[in-house]
């Protein structure tokens, strides 16, 4: 196994050997806690959460360990990684999910679902995806609801400090588009992003990072990059602030 992978695992099974709240969503669900975007959302001060490609909750986990009172709204389109998050926060009043993928328009589309669910995507798999990351190819298709952000959130329902994290597998600034007109309720976006085109038709790194600008979000900082057998990077987390927040 890959050195940094085998860290991340070992620190996730720390995590939950240490920390009860997430022993008891293992217990519940199987799910471990993603670990590695910890140490960004401690400096963040959120009160909502829009978690988009939620899978089984392992982003809403964190959040929901780091702040009890933020209120959550997920999208996760495949319906195994949903039943796992919806067991996760059953009868959890602050995290609503919807069994749905964002996009600009409202109609069905197709999922390209990955032999690791959490490599399905709204755009063909390439094979440079499959390739550096072993195991991920497609295996089916499968027609999902899609719809605006605005479909299914209230701009009066967000807090004074929104997050929006998106981790959708090259379809980052099709969710963006599809969140524009709430865009200005958000004080970060929290997006993986690629260097370079994992999946076909996938906009790039520098396309996010200009179209965010563009709408007054600046880049604050890059974590937890994922390089390629040749060692030239694949992808990273990046973090986004509203040019405007105080």
């Amino acid at each position: 196994m890959n050195p940094a992978l085998l860290g991340l695992r070992l620190r996730k099974l720390a995590a939950i050997a240490i920390r009860p709240f997430y022993r008891g969503a293992y217990l519940r669900g199987g799910v471990a806690p993603a670990i590695e975007h910890e140490a960004v959302l401690r400096s963040l001060d959120f009160d909502f959460v829009v978690d988009v490609g939620a899978n089984r909750g392992q982003f809403s986990l964190i959040c929901r360990h780091l702040r009890p009172g933020a209120a959550i709204v997920a999208f996760e389109p495949l319906p195994g990684p949903a039943a796992v998050f919806s067991r996760l926060f059953g009868g959890t009043s602050q995290v609503r999910l919807h069994q749905c993928a964002l996009a600009p328009a409202q109609g069905e589309m197709t999922m390209h679902i990955s032999g690791r669910d959490d490599s399905s995507s709204l755009l063909p798999i390439s094979n440079l995806q499959q390739v550096n990351f072993p195991g991920t190819q497609s295996v089916g298709m499968r027609q999902v609801p899609a719809g605006p952000l605005s479909d299914y959130v209230e701009p009066g329902e967000m807090g004074r400090r929104s997050l929006l994290k998106i981790d959708v597998q090259g379809f980052e600034l099709e969710v963006l588009k599809s969140a524009e007109s709430l865009l200005p309720g958000f004080r970060w976006v929290y997006a993986e992003c690629s260097f370079v085109p994992l999946y076909e038709g996938q906009a790039l790194a520098d396309e996010v990072i200009a179209w965010l600008q563009a709408r007054r979000f600046r880049l604050a900082g890059r974590f937890n990059p994922t390089y390629g057998r040749d060692g030239a990077p694949l992808q990273a987390d990046f973090l986004f602030v509203a040019c405007d927040a105080g």
